[in-house]
C-alpha cells in the first residue's frame, strides 16, 4: 500500500524517523481538496502516543479538505547542512501518512498541553488558562500514523 523509499541508501531507521517527528519544529500537513488539487500547510505541532497533533481554528481549508478525505500525509524536516562546494546538502526528515480525525475531551486537552509544553515550556501556567478561555476556538485534529519513513544524508 505504501511505497518504499527509492534511495535505500539513505533510508533510516523507525526510531530515528520518530526522533525526528519528535524534535521538528513544524511540519507540512498536506491534505487533497475536493477537486483533487493536493494542498500543503506549514503548521505546529506535536508528537505523542504515536501520532501527531495540531490545532487550528473551526474552519478552513484544512479541515474541508480532511473532511472530504481523512488521508494525510506529514512531513517533517530535521537538520540541514548546505555542502556549497559539493551541490548537496545534508539533511534528515521523516514523512508520515495517516488518517485525520478531530479528538475531543481529554485528548483534546491532553493534546494542548503537549503543544503548549512543546513551544511554550516557560508559560505553562498562563497558557493552561489560555487553553481553557480558547477551548470553544480551537479544533485539535490527530494523524493517527498508519507508515512513517525517514532519510538522511549525514
Amino acid at each position: 500500500m505504501f511505497r518504499e523509499i527509492r534511495r535505500k541508501d539513505r533510508g533510516i531507521d523507525t526510531t530515528d524517523a520518530i526522533e525526528i517527528l519528535r524534535k521538528g519544529e513544524y511540519g507540512i500537513l498536506s491534505t487533497v481538496n475536493e477537486e483533487g488539487y493536493a494542498y500543503g500547510v506549514p503548521l505546529s505541532y506535536v508528537y505523542i502516543n504515536d501520532a501527531i497533533y495540531f490545532h487550528c481554528a473551526v474552519t478552513g481549508h484544512k479541515l474541508d479538505n480532511i473532511k472530504n478525505n481523512s488521508k494525510t500525509s506529514f512531513c517533517v524536516v530535521g537538520k540541514t547542512q548546505p555542502i556549497a562546494e559539493k551541490f548537496t546538502t545534508n539533511y534528515e526528515s521523516a514523512i508520515v501518512f495517516g488518517k485525520a480525525e478531530e479528538v475531543y475531551s481529554e485528548e483534546k486537552y491532553n493534546a494542548l498541553i503537549g503543544i503548549l509544553d512543546k513551544y511554550s515550556k516557560d508559560y505553562m501556567e498562563p497558557g493552561i488558562e489560555h487553553i481553557k478561555e480558547a477551548n470553544n476556538r480551537v479544533k485539535v485534529i490527530k494523524i493517527s500514523i498508519e507508515n512513517v519513513t525517514g532519510k538522511a544524508r549525514r
